[in-house]
């Protein structure tokens, strides 16, 4: 019952979106997919994995598709802040589209500095008509942190030397809704660790509005595309964790996904890389693996065309989905276990969601990782050898 309600409240969302004036001309997705080689049974299996992803069961994949053929009609406006263009750069790569990078292409993107021609003053009218064409109306997605302050001339664009977080501020103002793509858009990223000389903040600090942070670094695609999906599938904003991230996204720990978790429950570490260990895939918590402090679903989604991820690749998570990770999830080949209130969550670990599970259960959930890496100092790595 609960299923067929919320299958007629989308229909009946998509049926609204269905009424308003497309804003691309002469295309439309299906041509779009099949000039690129995209047959309707591929682009129903993608639909049918973005509604798993989305936490949707199989009966709303005819949904999913159809939100995906109204995603012109509503515009996007992405600006660059202090970042490095790599979350755009995970989604529009070129060497391998996937359907989500292609559906991207397709959206009705009013402004975005990589992709468009423009440059100079042309560029900066070009973003205020879509502001004011677009006015309470448009999707905001921004990349990067926002140097603040007395520090904000650091980031100035543009002929007439606004600032980044003069633009970020108006943008946001008539946003329809907002999305901060990428750590340095979230949490500041990068630009904003120790010392943090062009005072970088995350992009909801320059805003009262309520901003919808996608971490990572980079996100995956899918949690970029997922996030729009869900808001034109819904037209409101998704259950939220503490930190406004999306939980169908960053609800479950890297841990709690990761193919090496049953090595962590046996207590098989790897104790330097390159060893006897790393061969066998075990646990990289031992050389600084942050997974257990970490929401996010990269060991689903994975990257390079969902081929691989950071841990599959022998290298332990860095943590870069959470607040404040360059200081607080460092060194990243070093364990936390002997500094957890050194951690984002003050000892806590990644635990702490929205959720309020209980502090005792938290506690028990710190002392339990912490005890596996004592446990494990135990035990000779050379012993097997001897």
């Amino acid at each position: 019952m609960k299923d067929n309600n919320l299958y007629e409240k989308l229909s009946l969302r998509l049926l609204e979106l269905e009424k308003l004036p497309g804003l691309k001309n002469n295309e439309n997705i299906k041509s779009h997919l099949d000039k690129n080689g995209v047959s309707r049974r591929d682009f129903m299996k993608w639909a049918g994995a973005m509604t798993a992803t989305l936490g949707l069961s199989a009966n709303f994949t005819p949904l999913v598709a159809k939100a995906a053929t109204l995603s012109d009609k509503l515009p996007i406006i992405w600006l660059h802040m202090a970042e490095c263009t790599g979350c755009s750069e995970s989604l529009l790569r070129t060497d391998a589209p996937t359907i989500d990078s292609l559906i991207f292409d397709y959206i009705s993107l009013e402004y975005h500095e990589t992709l468009m021609a423009a440059a100079g003053w042309q560029a900066e009218h070009n973003l205020e008509h879509a502001i004011e064409t677009h006015k309470g109306k448009y999707i905001l997605m921004v990349e990067g942190g926002i140097p603040s302050g007395n520090n904000s001339f650091y980031l100035t664009v543009g002929g007439h030397g606004n600032t980044g977080e003069t633009i970020a501020q108006n943008a946001s103002e008539h946003a329809a809704a907002i999305f901060a793509i990428g750590t340095c858009s979230a949490f500041g990223g990068v630009q904003a660790a120790h010392p943090n000389p062009t005072g970088a903040v995350a992009l909801s600090k320059v805003t009262n509005k309520t901003v919808i942070n996608v971490p990572g670094c980079p996100p995956s695609e899918k949690n970029i595309v997922g996030t729009l999906f869900h808001y034109i599938l819904y037209g409101t904003l998704p259950a939220l964790d503490a930190y406004n991230r999306p939980k169908w996204a960053y609800g479950l720990r890297v841990h709690d996904l990761c193919e090496r978790r049953g090595r962590f429950d046996a207590g098989e570490f790897v104790e330097e890389f390159g060893d006897e260990g790393a061969k066998k895939g075990y646990c990289l918590y031992k050389v600084g693996c942050k997974g257990p402090y970490t929401f996010n679903n990269c060991g689903k989604n994975r990257f390079n065309s969902h081929t691989s991820w950071p841990i599959q690749a022998g290298h332990g998570c860095i943590g870069c989905s959470e607040p404040d990770f360059w200081d607080k999830m460092g060194p990243f080949e070093e364990p936390v276990a002997n500094r957890l209130f050194n951690t984002p969550f003050n000892g806590l670990g990644a635990d702490a969601t929205a959720d309020k599970i209980g502090v005792g259960l938290l506690t028990a959930t710190g002392i339990g990782i912490a005890a596996h890496a004592m446990i494990s100092k135990f035990k000779n790595p050379k012993s097997d050898e001897e």
